[in-house]
């Protein structure tokens, strides 16, 4: 008897914990499902987090890109408005060869029988003109090219800066291009009577 109550208390006893341990599962199971949910939810938040983090990042590398892309040739203008304007203020080698065509052509026009004011006229004013027409030409096309640039929207700063300069030298070359063609700076040396 002894053994068959001690085995009964067993039973009950073993039946009571499994019973507390099944209420307590009972009361803790909400509670797990409850921290199941929010801990869902937040892996969830932070995958959605993690998904619009990466879409920004797409977003400012296309949008970086892009400009890049697109900005090359307005950056490339720039760059020749600023180099033409340049070029156009010391000369080019365009303007070279057409003035010493022009002062082989005055001296074949005044080879024997010019007066000195003809030759002056005929080969070093010409050759002098010319090359204020060929570099009025480089200044006009480097103004044009720089205000064409700053015209168009969507350029950097840099870029408009170095269209900025072109559109300078370029006015620049342009206003000493036709001074000196029409001998606003200083007029053809006149002959000796």
């Amino acid at each position: 008897m002894d053994t068959k109550t001690t085995t009964e208390k067993t039973g009950e006893s073993a039946e009571s914990a499994e019973g507390a341990e099944s209420a307590k599962t009972a009361e803790a199971g909400p509670a797990e499902d409850t921290a199941v949910v929010v801990l869902d939810k937040q892996a969830d938040d932070a995958a959605d987090d993690l998904t619009d983090d990466e879409d920004d990042e797409d977003d400012l590398l296309s949008d970086e890109v892009a400009p890049a892309s697109s900005g090359i040739g307005g950056a490339a203008a720039a760059m020749v408005s600023a180099a033409l304007g340049a070029v156009a203020l010391t000369g080019t080698w365009t303007g070279k060869v057409v003035s010493e065509r022009e002062t082989l052509l005055g001296q074949i026009k005044t080879s024997g029988s010019g007066t000195p004011a003809q030759q002056i006229s005929e080969i070093y004013g010409d050759a002098w003109h010319s090359t204020a027409l060929v570099n009025g030409v480089f200044s006009l096309v480097a103004l044009f090219v720089a205000v064409l640039v700053l015209i168009l929207p969507g350029r950097p700063t840099w870029v408009r800066s170095v269209a900025v300069a072109g559109a300078v030298l370029g006015g620049l070359g342009l206003l000493l291009s036709a001074g000196t063609y029409f001998d606003l700076f200083l007029s053809l040396p006149t002959a000796g009577s």
